[in-house]
């Protein structure tokens, strides 16, 4: 009597279940993600949300700040005029933001060179803003105004120099782009370019504002 046997289909390795195939993929897949590009698609609204987020960070400390500043202002009444620099200053910051904004649109339209030119006087008006900075607390200085005299005058030192920090940090952004553009250093395709110049034009614009806001302060509550 002969006894037939059935052979049943292994579910091994490499067999097509749920194990992966010899090359360590699941059969018909790319990889554990089974081959999903969206998994490591670029996302520049990511980029954008952790930006305000630092901002809204920088923006609260500013704020905070500023209201101590105007509580102490109630209480002191000697006056610090305002640094003749630091009309200078502003001029220069808000010409940057207007160069940051060319540069921006330049790259919208496919302009490189102009792209590129652009960031560079952003750059040079930047250092400039700072090169002021320093020598409106020599004019400070030589007022007769120092860091420890008084509130008014530590709030002075204290506003500027925070500002100013941040502003190298927003200088090095830029720097960033340029090396990135001008030397074809790790170069970007166009929609990362795109993003990264977005979000530093983000951080440069609110730098802008934070020193108007702070100009403002500093003149009204001498």
């Amino acid at each position: 009597m002969v006894t037939s046997t059935k052979k049943v289909p292994s579910k091994g390795i490499g067999s097509g279940g749920n194990f992966p195939g010899p090359n360590g993929k699941k059969p018909g897949g790319n990889g554990f993600h089974g081959g999903d590009p969206s998994k490591r698609k670029f996302s520049p609204a990511t980029y954008r949300i952790t930006m305000w987020i630092v901002l809204a960070a920088v923006l609260m400390m500013f704020a905070a700040l500023s209201s101590v500043y105007i509580m102490s202002s109630e209480e002191q009444r000697r006056p610090v005029h305002m640094p003749p620099m630091f009309f200078v200053s502003t001029v220069l910051i808000l010409v940057s933001s207007g160069t940051f904004q060319r540069a921006k649109r330049s790259l919208q339209q496919q302009q490189p060179r102009a792209y590129l030119r652009w960031l560079l006087a952003t750059l040079a008006l930047g250092c400039g803003f700072l090169v002021s900075q320093l020598i409106g607390w020599r004019e400070l200085a030589a007022a007769g105004v120092y860091f420890a005299e008084h509130p008014r005058s530590t709030f002075f030192y204290i506003f500027t120099a925070l500002h100013g920090g941040h502003l190298i940090g927003g200088i090095g952004l830029v720097l960033y782009l340029v090396l990135r553009k001008g030397r074809r250093i790790l170069p970007l395709n166009h929609e990362m370019n795109a993003t990264w110049t977005s979000i530093v034009g983000i951080y440069w614009h609110a730098m802008d504002g934070i020193w108007i806001w702070l100009f403002s302060l500093l003149l009204i509550f001498k």
